[in-house]
């Protein structure tokens, strides 16, 4: 069965969600948001005389166990984590006030093959939150791609960036997902794109076989500081934009998501334990994608609309 989960609006979640500091790895943002999410849904399902009394503590879960199926919704072969709210999408301006930046995360664990759809699975989500038909600029990210090859993300709740892929599959997959970019802007689904993580050499190799270059690289905050004046001049030379950012490249790690479903103290119950007898979800979880998308409002420089969509495969297995 395939998880579609999500924070919603972050931007109204209030207090409950910790927001990181410029230097702080984005995936805190995104756990949190997603914990609050699920904690709101679960509270609005429950009848007012079985609620906890005592206040939800932020980024926990309530303590009294409510059946998943209350607050998800099944759609075919996928279940929405927590459950939609249809009234909550979209923009309060007209489209033509905001800009609008998606940045897609494939992850290390989701299969080369499937990535395209991955993209265009990210991308619907985002139109039909924001109820637009297109974005400003979509920036992916590549499991197995990093900027400084010394780097080591197992920390600040990062976990492994590696796949089990040669170079030469990595690269035909980037490539061939590249493709799907390229039609989603031939589309006017998307009016910029960019990469992250690609240093000099990898740049050399892709941009050639790109049909509409990307007009973004970003790069981490880490590597800021210390960018080679090589890469400084290639950029500017191919006309591209060098952008920094704090992100996790592995945003999402298995271990993360099976503790923010699972069945411990602070997990949602949507995935049964191994020796677990209550209720959820059984089998091996393979976390694909991360998308995290923003609005802001052009003239005033404002965030009105910021959020994750998340997606996970869980392999066939009884729901008990």
């Amino acid at each position: 069965m395939k998880l579609k989960l999500s924070t919603s609006n972050i931007i109204n979640g209030g207090s409950s969600i910790v927001r990181r500091p410029a230097t702080e790895k984005s995936n805190v943002e995104l756990v949190n948001g997603l914990r609050s999410n699920i904690t709101a849904f679960k509270e609005a399902s429950t009848p007012i005389e079985n609620r906890d009394i005592a206040p939800v503590v932020s980024g926990t879960a309530p303590t009294k166990s409510i059946p998943y199926t209350l607050w998800t919704t099944k759609d075919n072969d996928s279940l929405n984590v927590p459950s939609t709210d249809p009234e909550a999408a979209g923009l309060v301006e007209e489209r033509s006030e905001y800009d609008i930046t998606v940045k897609l995360f494939l992850l290390p664990k989701s299969s080369l093959s499937d990535w395209g759809r991955h993209l265009q699975d990210a991308i619907a989500a985002v139109l039909q939150e924001l109820s637009v038909d297109f974005v400003d600029l979509l920036i992916i990210s590549f499991p197995g791609v990093s900027f400084d090859k010394d780097s080591d993300e197992k920390t600040g709740g990062c976990g492994s960036n590696k796949i089990q892929a040669t170079e030469s599959e990595l690269f035909n997959a980037i490539i061939h997902t590249w493709q799907a970019v390229e039609m989603l802007q031939t589309n006017g689904v998307v009016t910029k794109t960019g990469v992250a993580e690609f240093g000099q050499e990898r740049l050399q190799e892709f941009l050639p076989k790109t049909s509409r270059r990307p007009t973004v690289n970003q790069i981490n905050v880490r590597d800021a500081c210390v960018v080679p004046e090589s890469i400084m001049q290639f950029a500017k030379q191919e006309g591209l934009e060098l952008l920094t950012h704090s992100d996790c490249t592995n945003i999402l790690p298995r271990g993360t998501l099976r503790d923010l479903l699972g069945d411990g103290p602070n997990g949602a119950g949507v995935l049964a334990g191994p020796n677990s007898e209550g209720k959820g979800l059984r089998g091996d979880l393979t976390p694909e994608w991360v998308v995290k998308y923003t609005a802001v409002v052009r003239d005033r420089g404002v965030i009105e609309h910021k959020g994750y969509f998340a997606s996970a495969e869980v392999s066939e297995g009884a729901a008990r």
